[in-house]
């Protein structure tokens, strides 16, 4: 589905059913130079397990339009009007790596418009290393390799993955082939200069979960722990054996995580 927003098309995949914003309507945010495939098992089962889903493609990413937005809360911004535009509203928001800082950002500045937000590989500060940042910058396939070889854990280097087949190495390194020049230096630049995310913790309101993989070596469980300690009645999940793209590795933990802190946020419980 692609939404025009003042002339730009934001493309959201709906899981493989059409878009009803009268269902409860989950949000799902990709991290740097990543697009909405990252959500490809979660976004099919939360479609038909009775939720309007919107995996987008950030600004710059995927099929939506350039530009990228140099910071997380002109990100946050996009989504707000994403949202205004579609006409939804209180709407679970599932963010992973930056995807986790834009939907704090957006919890914090647009509270009427989240219902619950969970993060998945977030920290307190996501800091880059420079020399990350300046492989980055020269579009230098080292940075797409060491991103890769980072987000996930020894384990998922030479296979495993539930899905017979599926290389979980190889799909994420052509993922970050396919972002445009620049585009993940953006986004890591934005991550390292992002130093709100304590201040912005203390403002949300809505019900939260930070979901952790016990192996993530780019945001590791202590950053987690202490970014959801920041957050009134925060709870955490912790995935054994999950790396930092845990919804790639183990979508199963996560899909289950998700539906059983849903049913809690609406229940009371």
């Amino acid at each position: 589905m692609d939404v025009n927003l003042d002339g730009t098309t934001i493309h959201a995949s709906t899981g493989g059913r059409e878009f009803d914003p009268s269902l409860p309507t989950v949000v799902l945010i990709h991290g740097a130079g990543m697009d909405h495939t990252v959500w490809q098992f979660q976004a099919r089962a939360f479609a038909y397990h009775g939720y309007g889903v919107l995996s987008l493609d950030l600004p710059g990413h995927g099929r939506s339009d350039d530009p990228p937005c140099p910071t997380i809360g002109e990100y946050a911004d996009v989504v707000a009007r994403l949202l205004d535009e579609l006409g939804v509203d209180a709407v679970r928001i599932v963010g992973h790596s930056m995807g986790s800082f834009i939907g704090l950002e957006l919890a914090a500045r647009y509270p009427n418009k989240v219902a619950n937000l969970t993060m998945i590989g977030v920290s307190e500060r996501m800091p880059v290393h420079p020399d990350l940042l300046a492989a980055a910058e020269a579009n230098d396939h080292l940075a797409f390799d060491l991103v890769t070889s980072w987000s996930h854990p020894p384990a998922v280097h030479t296979g495993g993955h539930p899905t017979p087949g599926l290389w979980v190495m190889g799909a994420s390194v052509r993922l970050l082939e396919r972002s445009r020049p620049g585009v993940l230096h953006n986004d890591l630049a934005a991550c390292n200069a992002y130093d709100a995310a304590a201040e912005r913790a203390a403002q949300v309101t809505a019900p939260t979960l930070v979901l952790m993989g016990d192996r993530d070596l780019m945001t590791r469980p202590k950053g987690a722990a202490a970014l959801a300690g920041a957050i009134p009645g925060a709870t955490t999940v912790l995935v054994a054996g999950g790396g930092h793209n845990v919804m790639v590795e183990q979508p199963d933990p996560v899909i289950d995580a998700l539906l059983d802190f849903w049913k809690r946020c609406d229940t009371g419980s």
